[in-house]
């Protein structure tokens, strides 16, 4: 178990746009960074991280919290497995303490697959390095492909004995389960004896964004016919092929750092690209290119640039990819290599000075790209040429940006000497078709919706008035709670004729000072479990913190709460996100009428209370007509006229919220 003083130093550590922005390609945006949302499919950031406060928000799903919330939902971490990689991104050494058995019972099943995937990860690696078998085979190999031992470290790259369980068998004496061994894929089961599925093979560890170990590529080095040439892990809960990149974990920063980068197709084109200095480099893995793993580079990149070998037939069916990556609303070029070669044979035998200036020089457009490959198939044929410039145009359809597409449409007016008007006409065509689709789908949708809705027999709820009045606290408590104001106190003292009056003095509190006498003084309780339970954590934290900032409150919570805790606090932040003082739009701040806010806000509350007392005492008397009342009344018509003075206080005449 992880000490609290490492868990405490981890948080004072971790800086949430240094996290993030492994993950996320952020951009300023005045105090704070915006990006892409991880969470959903837009193309438009949504995505906000405040370092100030040291927290994000995701307003496109609703998700937010602290740097440790971000790696639990983002990487599907356990709170202790964020903390261990916050840990080694920081170099901060993890102090153990004893676990109970209890804890270790209660392991998350998917840690389980993650470790047992970690150890075979090592496992391959250094039996690779280390014994007689895998220096003979395994590292011969590699040494053959030209990789140097920095590489073989970097990708973690090992090797698998021929024996049949001999994985099995080590993974089992050090204490691993064999239903773990099965789930990963690792192990194959069978009756009399479970086996190595990746005996005798070279492996290429798959690791995720953050360095996990999700499952495991393994290429056979002899001439059974019979065998995958390359075998993956099959799909499992922590492995799912088309939703993975290969190298994507050590090409991040770079594709971010570079704003560029480049898509091949297997492991040794990544490793050998990777060697030769051109480290913005991820592969699909040999599957067809999804819309997943275009997601995962956008978020570092706008640009991509697709390098293909110079096999034709490979070309045409690769070059569907594209029009995948143009949906998302990517730029994206495509280098082909000559006739023969292949990205890793290519820059195996290229310094970097030269594979650079290739890259740059050779990189097409894809609609000069499409025109090349399919020209030399068209040639001379009218009907052909159509063809390819309907293929053009419907690349040209996926385009989401308007000023884009027009822009394309005159660079292949020019190239296959047509008219623009022609091209614009049949552009519109093709988009007012997926418009159709669109809304068929929306329209079904909305039945569906209907449909569920005319069979409820429950009413629309109502708003729930407490709840957004004790929000309004928790923000107020959350944005300002340290902060010290003048508050007006109205006492109740005698005058020199013996007269009961009020009397207004000034004081000086600070402000979750102010709003727990008021809770206290009304006996009132929060409602809302979340509300309450935040309550009590931040006036605990403010009476041991009277001197600190909530930042270090928030960091502290862990996954849960800081959903709640970061909608409120980055609420202000949507001003930024849609630049609404770019558009002359001036949101008032709470911070210009801060002590105002505050005690209408408490005096709304107490209004409201009243008023639900009120009501509660009328419908008592009502419901029993033949009683004596007297006594109800009276208390109705008191509490009227202590309404009635709380309602001159706010300067208005409140309006009942439901």
């Amino acid at each position: 178990m992880i000490s609290k003083a490492t868990i405490d130093t981890v948080f004072e550590t971790a800086r949430v746009e240094e996290v993030i922005g492994d993950f996320v390609n952020l951009k300023r945006a005045g105090s704070n960074f915006k990006g892409l949302s991880p969470f959903s499919e837009e193309r438009s950031p949504s995505f906000m991280v405040s370092p100030a406060k040291g927290i994000w928000k995701d307003f496109s799903s609703g998700k937010g919290g602290n740097s440790v919330a971000f790696l639990m939902e983002h990487e599907k971490f356990t709170y202790p497995e964020a903390i261990r990689y916050l840990a080694k991104k920081y170099n901060i050494e993890i102090e153990e303490t004893e676990q109970t058995d209890e804890e270790k019972a209660n392991t998350d099943v998917r840690e389980s697959m993650y470790l047992v995937s970690e150890f075979a990860k090592t496992y391959f690696h250094n039996t690779l390095l280390n014994s007689e078998e895998g220096k003979a085979i395994g590292y011969s190999y590699f040494k053959e492909r030209g990789f140097t031992n920095e590489t073989i470290k970097k990708f973690s790259l090992g090797y698998s004995p021929e024996a049949w369980d001999a994985f099995t068998k080590e993974a089992l004496g050090k204490g691993y389960q064999l239903d773990f061994l099965e789930s990963t894929g690792l192990t194959i089961p069978r009756e009399d004896r479970p086996f190595d599925r990746f005996k005798g093979r070279v492996m290429f560890p798959i690791q995720s964004m953050s360095g996990r170990v999700l499952g495991f590529g393994g290429r056979i080095l002899t001439n059974d016919k019979k065998a995958a040439k390359y075998l993956n892990s099959p799909e499992s809960d922590i492995y799912h092929k088309s939703k993975v990149l290969y190298g994507i974990y050590q090409a991040k920063q770079s594709i971010a750092k570079l704003n560029n980068c480049y898509l091949v197709e297997g492991y040794t084109d990544v490793i050998q690209f990777n060697q030769a200095g051109i480290e913005n480099v991820v592969a699909s893995s040999g599957t067809a290119l999804t819309p997943d793993q275009i997601r995962l580079v956008n978020r570092l990149t706008k640009n991509i640039t697709v390098l293909f070998d110079g096999d034709a037939a490979g070309l045409r069916a690769s070059i569907r990819g594209i029009d995948l990556i143009l949906e998302e609303g990517m730029n994206v070029k495509v280098c082909t290599f000559p006739d023969g070669e292949d990205p890793d044979s290519f820059a195996k035998k290229t310094s970097y000075e030269d594979l650079i200036f290739y890259l740059e020089n050779n990189a097409k457009d894809f609609i000069q790209f499409k025109a090349s490959l399919l020209m030399n198939e068209a040639k001379n044929d009218p009907i052909k040429k159509a063809d390819l410039i309907r293929d053009m145009v419907v690349s040209i359809s996926k385009i989401p940006d308007r000023i884009q597409r027009e822009i394309y449409i005159q660079e292949c007016s020019r190239i296959m000497d047509i008219s623009e008007q022609v091209l614009q006409s049949t552009l519109a065509q093709l988009v007012q078709k997926e418009v159709n689709e669109v809304d068929k789908k929306q329209k079904q949708v909305q039945k569906a919706f209907d449909f569920v809705k005319n069979e409820s027999t429950n009413p629309a709820d109502k708003v729930d008035s407490l709840y957004l009045f004790e929000r309004e606290i928790i923000k107020v408590l959350l944005l300002y709670g340290n902060k010290t104001e003048n508050f007006e106190e109205v006492l109740m003292k005698a005058n020199e004729e013996g007269e009961i009056i009020e009397v207004s003095e000034m004081k000086e509190l600070k402000i979750f000072q102010k709003i727990y006498l008021s809770l206290q003084e009304d006996e009132v309780e929060f409602t809302s479990p979340i509300f309450k339970e935040i309550y009590g954590d931040l006036i605990n934290y403010y009476l041991q913190n009277e001197d600190s900032g909530v930042e270090k409150y928030i960091s502290h919570l862990q996954a849960g709460v800081p959903q709640e805790v970061t909608s409120i606090m980055m609420e202000d932040e949507k001003y930024v996100l849609h630049d609404w003082i770019g558009q002359n739009i001036f949101p008032k701040t709470k911070e210009e009428t801060l002590n105002q806010s505050i005690s209408d806000t408490l005096f709304t509350l107490r209004w409201f209370l009243l008023s639900e007392i009120i009501e509660d005492l009328k419908n008592a008397v009502s419901n029993e007509p033949d009683s004596d009342n007297m006594e109800s009344l009276t208390m109705v018509m008191n509490y009227i006229e202590l309404r009635g003075k709380f309602s001159r206080k706010l300067g208005r005449v409140v309006v009942r919220y439901h």
